[in-house]
């Protein structure tokens, strides 16, 4: 049968437009089995949110030598380079999950990176520099109905309910304390370690109510063995202030209470804890055990242990001084590991045993999920 040329081009443009047909189908019934990564909390997981703020530079690391280590460009991520989301998504076979505020970044399919450097679980905490839980809650809502006008309810609530929540939050609450915050003294230590906690149940319900079912934190590590807060400690010897490690320890025993009595009121919830206090302590107290040459003195900034948080000069302090191989010593600034312990964690949080983290690893996580119909 001979074919006109007009019957041809026919052919060829409904060839192509079924193609494309498929392809955009398939694309949106993917979406609804692929795994989305949402994440909230502070510096330990900040990408680059604090870049689009108005803050000051001590809420910020988008200048050098932030990020040389693999970006070879800073980020505004708050280390020489990767952070424990994202060598997780890697785990996960996921993008680099973006910053929310970032404005390039427009698809929320594979999920979102809300965490702010500063931020904590209560208001007060750094107001006015940095994004509270409650704020990042609001921008997560703001998300779930994009998404939800894109697919429709059925479609996004799986979406949600397909995906792994994680936290790394409380931190910058139990530090303000002791840069002479007047809200804690209006409370005994459980009682704002119960608010703090208060405050991230609350935002975990909120987002349950919308699918959430898979809630991973790491836990808040030994603040008082930071470098910059050594300092505080006057005894000239930069010693750890245990009083500050002593009102994380309730928190992280408070925190496994809190999720457990989640756990047993929601229907489906799950949850697990990355045990990043001990990680980080075995760290700074044995660094040649995994490989760091120095556990206690920073990489980046001035002073004793490099504890003054001038890394990069941009933070009142110009001189500082940098180490030449950040990957010899846990932390890269006063206050923040470097890419190899978060790689590290990361590692242990993947596929560690209960020892580490505890009920499940996040590749449990993840499988349990890509096992769902």
């Amino acid at each position: 049968m001979k074919i006109s040329s007009v019957h041809f081009f026919f052919l060829i443009f409904s060839a192509v437009f079924f193609i494309a047909q498929s392809s955009r189908i398939d694309d949106v019934s993917s979406s609804e089995k692929r795994l989305a990564f949402f994440i909230f909390g502070d510096s330990f997981f900040d990408p680059g949110n604090n870049n689009f703020i108005n803050t000051t530079e001590d809420f910020r690391a988008n200048f050098t030598p932030y990020g040389k280590s693999f970006f070879r460009t800073p980020t505004g991520r708050f280390s020489d380079s990767r952070l424990v989301p994202d060598f997780v998504a890697e785990y996960a076979n996921l993008p680099l999950i973006p910053a929310y505020l970032d404005p390039r970044n427009k698809r929320y399919i594979h999920g979102v990176n809300f965490a702010s450097g500063g931020g904590g679980a209560l208001v007060e905490t750094h107001r006015g520099f940095a994004i509270d839980i409650e704020t990042q809650l609001r921008y997560f809502k703001k998300v779930e109905r994009s998404i939800r006008k894109k697919l429709g309810d059925s479609r996004a609530y799986n979406l949600f309910s397909n995906s792994v929540y994680l936290f790394s939050i409380g931190g910058n609450d139990y530090i303000v304390p002791f840069e002479g915050s007047p809200v804690f003294e209006k409370y005994t230590e459980t009682e704002y370690v119960n608010m703090v906690i208060g405050n991230v149940t609350a935002v975990l319900e909120e987002i349950y109510k919308k699918g959430g079912r898979k809630f991973a934190f790491v836990a808040v590590p030994p603040l008082g063995c930071l470098p910059h807060i050594r300092l505080m400690k006057k005894d000239g010897h930069g010693s750890c202030l245990d009083e500050a490690s002593a009102l994380v320890r309730l928190h992280n025993k408070l925190l496994h209470a809190a999720l457990q009595k989640l756990a047993d009121k929601l229907h489906g919830f799950k949850y697990t804890i990355g045990d990043t206090y001990t990680m980080l302590q075995n760290r700074i107290d044995n660094p040649s055990k995994y490989g760091l040459k120095e556990g206690k003195k920073a990489c980046c900034g001035s002073g004793k242990l490099r504890g003054i948080y001038s890394c990069g000069g941009m933070r009142g302090v110009k001189e500082f001084e940098l180490c030449e191989n950040p990957n010899e010593y846990l932390f890269f600034d006063s206050y923040h590991p470097n890419e190899r312990a978060y790689e590290q964690f990361a590692k242990l949080m993947w596929s560690g045993d209960s020892q580490v983290i505890n009920p499940y690893n996040l590749k449990q996580f993840f499988q349990y999920i890509q096992s769902q119909p």
